[in-house]
């Protein structure tokens, strides 16, 4: 016999509600602090009171630091809209600074800056966005040598102050990771154990202390 053709009774089967799919989570905006709307206008930062400077491991086993003693700055934050804030900062890359002449001396020699041919490095804004209430993006060109590549730079917002001089601060720490050969800074030596004099990576910080270079509300 034909089992498919054998005469049965329709059971009627019960309908399963489709199990609930759970909604993608969504990312909740990031709110502004209004008092930030205060704050907006023109900066310079204030060398006194600022450094930018680097890490980089040396021989594998220790860190070198050093920073740029010389350079230009142009400020515009928005503190009510975050993506018109506007920075560019031009360092003399004569101005290297690690403590110990020697090294410095080689910094900016040929194997690395060449400061005579390139006396100047550049960071160019190209967009912000904001990451936390505190914390910033800020996606810019990096010049160094006759290379020009993005970098996402990561602002942390400490805080503001009216100083006993009247001058109105504002203060942010950033930081960004490169890798040096990308810029054309190719030089190394290799360790007897295998590894690098100096590691490729390099680790650029800016400790800024800003002043409010107009006057709000000139």
């Amino acid at each position: 016999m034909n089992l498919f053709s054998r005469p049965h009774t329709s059971r009627r089967t019960p309908t399963v509600p489709p199990r609930p799919t759970a909604a993608p989570a969504s990312s909740a905006p990031v709110l502004l602090d209004p008092a930030l709307a205060a704050l907006t206008g023109e900066w310079i930062i204030d060398p006194a009171h600022s450094r930018i400077g680097f890490s980089v491991r040396h021989a594998m086993v220790t860190t070198v630091r050093g920073s740029f003693t010389e350079y230009k700055s142009r400020l515009y934050f928005d503190g009510r809209d975050p993506s018109r804030s506007q920075a560019e900062i031009i360092l003399s890359t004569g101005s290297v600074d690690t403590g110990v002449e020697q090294r410095d001396a080689h910094l900016v020699g040929r194997d690395f800056l060449d400061s005579a041919t390139h006396p100047r490095m550049r960071f160019q804004s190209t967009a912000v966005r904001l990451k936390s209430p505190d914390v910033y993006v800020m996606t810019g060109d990096l010049t160094i040598k006759s290379t020009t590549r993005p970098v996402d730079l990561e602002l942390t917002y400490i805080g503001n102050v009216t100083d006993p001089f009247g001058y109105e601060r504002v203060g942010f720490d950033g930081t960004t990771t490169i890798n040096r050969m990308d810029w054309g800074l190719s030089y190394n030596s290799r360790l007897a154990e295998g590894g690098a004099m100096v590691s490729e990576t390099v680790r650029l910080q800016f400790d800024i202390a800003a002043i409010r270079s107009t006057p709000q509300g000139a």
